[in-house]
Order: structure tokens, then C-alpha cells, then sequence
């Protein structure tokens, strides 16, 4: 027992480069910063097989964000521990507002050591595809939603008034083309507006078709229901 040896690696995470710092185990184990290194994962295996190879257990971590997953599930095919950590709860000093990559990289390292930090729920590659279809969707229908709404300010700050109830069918769209001979400015825009929102295969459209093609896949069937239920109110 005298010969093991454990550390603590913890990994700022960025677009281009990483910045690693490890702790040594123990109260009083030394922190230091260890290097910066290229974000591929190339160059990440490289640098943490020869971090893995100075001791018999190194649990390393680093902050959930834009960069996904992706470094998570190359340390655990090493078989190596990761957490990803929520960033919000993480422990900071009272007036240290200075951040760094190689500080952030440090702290991390040490409240690792710890066990200060908390975890985050890591979906498997399946879960992470279809959370990422129904965010792009949310978002497609977002921007329907607001061009929509530009394209009845338009039409209404020009005097044109649909006189049905219901806007947004077929019938609606045929009302819009019939009105875009007010001037030629007008005439341009109505027509793409009139395109854009009667193609089948544009913006939302799409993103419903992917869902639904994904949730034939018994796993996401119930929540494709619940899915569609909430879309029904927006």
C-alpha cells in the first residue's frame, strides 16, 4: 500500500485548448498545474494516458458546456472515472474575480479532491441525439413564431387585414399572394414569406418529421407523445 497512488485531474475545457491541472492525494498533496493542450482528441488521449500511467488511480473532471460530452466518453473508454460538473454550484472565494484557464483548471483539481463538486447527469449518445433534435425544433418553431408575427405587423402596417379568424392555412397563405401587388418592395417579400411558409420540407416541418421517425424507437415514443402535446399549445 505504500506504492499506491492517486491524483486528482482537473480539466478546463475550451474550444481550442484545454487547460489540465492535478492534485495529489491528501490534505497537504501538492496542486499544480500540469499543461495546456490541444482540444483534439488526439492529443487529449496522448496527454491523459501519460498522466494515467504516473499513478494507480486518477478520477478526472471537468465543467459541463458548450463542448458536450465528447471528452467524457474518451476517459471513460480508457476506463478512467470522469465527472462533469454543474457549474453553478461550484464553490468560488468571496472577491475572486479573477479566471483563467490555468486557475480554473487548478480550483477544479482541488475541489475534486474535495468531493465539493457536483455532478451532472451524462446522457448516453442515443439521449444526447434527441435532446438535440427537439432543442433544434423548439427553436425552429420559435422562429416560425416570430416571423410570423413580422409578417401580420407588415401586412397590417400597410392597411391589409385577413378577414377570417383563423390565419396561417393554405387559404391564408392564397390571401397573402393575392396582396403582394401593393409595390414591388412588398410584392418581393410577401412572395418569399408565401414560399417559406408553405414548403413542407422548411423549418419546423423538418424537425417534426426527424422526431417522429425517432420516436418509432420504443424508448422515445411516450415522450414524442408528450412532445407533441406541448408543441399543440404554442
Amino acid at each position: 500500500m505504500a506504492d499506491y497512488r492517486e491524483a486528482f485531474v482537473g480539466i478546463d475545457v475550451a474550444k481550442l485548448r484545454n487547460a489540465v491541472a492535478i492534485a495529489d492525494a491528501g490534505r497537504e498533496g501538492e496542486v499544480r498545474f500540469f499543461s495546456e493542450v490541444d482540444a483534439s482528441a488526439t492529443n487529449m488521449r496522448r496527454v491523459l494516458e501519460r498522466i494515467a500511467n504516473r499513478f494507480d488511480r486518477v478520477p478526472f473532471c471537468y465543467e459541463a458546456g458548450p463542448t458536450g460530452y465528447g471528452l467524457y466518453r474518451l476517459i471513460r473508454s480508457l476506463g478512467h472515472e470522469c465527472t462533469v460538473v454543474a457549474p453553478s454550484p461550484i464553490p468560488r472565494k468571496a472577491g475572486d474575480r479573477v479566471k483563467t484557464n490555468r486557475r480554473d483548471a487548478v480550483s477544479l483539481a482541488r475541489l475534486l479532491r474535495g468531493g465539493e463538486l457536483t455532478a451532472v447527469w451524462v446522457p448516453d449518445e442515443g439521449h444526447e441525439a434527441m435532446r438535440d433534435l427537439v432543442r433544434a425544433r423548439a427553436a425552429a418553431v420559435e422562429a416560425l413564431r416570430v416571423h410570423r408575427q413580422q409578417v401580420s405587423a407588415f401586412m397590417l402596417k400597410h392597411g391589409r387585414t385577413y378577414p377570417r379568424k383563423k390565419g396561417w392555412t393554405m387559404r391564408y397563405l392564397r390571401w397573402l399572394q393575392e396582396h403582394s401587388s401593393i409595390t414591388p418592395h412588398i410584392r418581393s417579400r410577401s412572395r418569399r414569406w408565401s414560399k417559406q411558409f408553405a414548403s413542407p420540407g422548411s423549418g419546423s416541418n423538418v424537425w417534426s418529421a426527424r422526431s417522429k421517425s425517432s420516436s418509432r424507437y420504443g424508448l422515445w415514443s411516450h415522450s414524442y407523445g408528450c412532445f407533441r402535446h406541448c408543441e399543440a399549445s404554442i
